[in-house]
């Protein structure tokens, strides 16, 4: 009995190979493989072989870095290996400008969030800021306090990012099976700023991205970010042993800059 060849990938070599196992047979040994109807089942035979060793080949390069060509499991792969692929990039601009205005405060915030908007061959670009900018705001030569004087807040040497500030608020419910995507494939992840509020408090802690756990603690408040479908993103945060374990009743808010070009 031939032995049978299971790397070919050629349709017509499997075909050959199968009709050379059946001639081995001694059922079939003067039997018509050209026949019409010993053809098409020779045909589904070696059509469904194809596929399967086509499968299979697929299936193996996907299992290595190398030779993997979706994005899905490339993603997946270079997870193990500790590596985060970059997000779309937002373009930035360093900006001064002065604030004129009348009255007695001595400071002022520019809030984040939209700080601009420009024009350039009929096309406009948005320009924001992922967080509050505090400035002072002197008095102008010859003006005195408490008479409604005039001042100038000047900010100097902003960065300002192209795009839209967003922003997305989760509350935890305790579920193992809670995810905190970012259903977006077009935010600038460089501008995300993450902050989350205990159940009760008045106000928010910041949490900051860490890309190992060296020298994380289980009270160090921080949160790793990866890859998830369609080039969107999850938070991840701790568990008690290496970063902040979140409770039930927790709000998780985000801000960050989306830019479609």
């Amino acid at each position: 009995m031939p032995s049978f060849k299971y790397t070919n990938l050629d349709f017509d070599q499997i075909k050959q190979s199968i009709k050379d196992y059946l001639r081995s047979n001694s059922d079939f040994t003067d039997f018509d493989f050209e026949g019409s109807n010993m053809s098409i089942i020779l045909d589904a035979l070696a059509y469904n072989t194809y596929i399967t060793a086509f499968n299979s080949n697929m299936v193996a390069n996907e299992s290595f870095l190398d030779s993997a060509t979706l994005r899905e499991n490339v993603v997946s792969l270079a997870r193990n290996i500790g590596y985060v692929p970059r997000s779309r990039k937002a373009a930035e601009a360093i900006v001064d400008f002065d604030f004129k205005f009348q009255g007695d405060s001595t400071t002022v915030t520019l809030k984040a969030g939209l700080v601009a908007v420009g024009t350039v061959n009929n096309t406009s670009y948005v320009f924001s800021i992922p967080e509050d900018i505090v400035t002072t705001s002197p008095l102008n030569p010859g003006e005195v306090a408490g008479q409604n004087p005039r001042r100038t807040a000047t900010f100097s040497g902003i960065t300002v990012y192209q795009g839209t500030y967003l922003t997305k608020q989760w509350t935890v419910n305790g579920s193992t099976d809670q995810r905190f995507l970012i259903e977006n494939s077009f935010v600038d992840i460089d501008t995300l700023r993450v902050s989350v509020r205990k159940s009760g408090a008045s106000a928010g802690l910041s949490f900051s991205k860490v890309d190992n756990i060296i020298n994380v603690t289980g009270t160090s408040n921080v949160y790793l970010i990866q890859e998830a479908a369609n080039e969107t993103y999850e938070l991840l945060f701790g568990d008690g042993l290496f970063g902040t374990k979140l409770e039930v009743g927790d709000t998780i808010s985000i801000s960050v800059h989306y830019n479609r070009r």
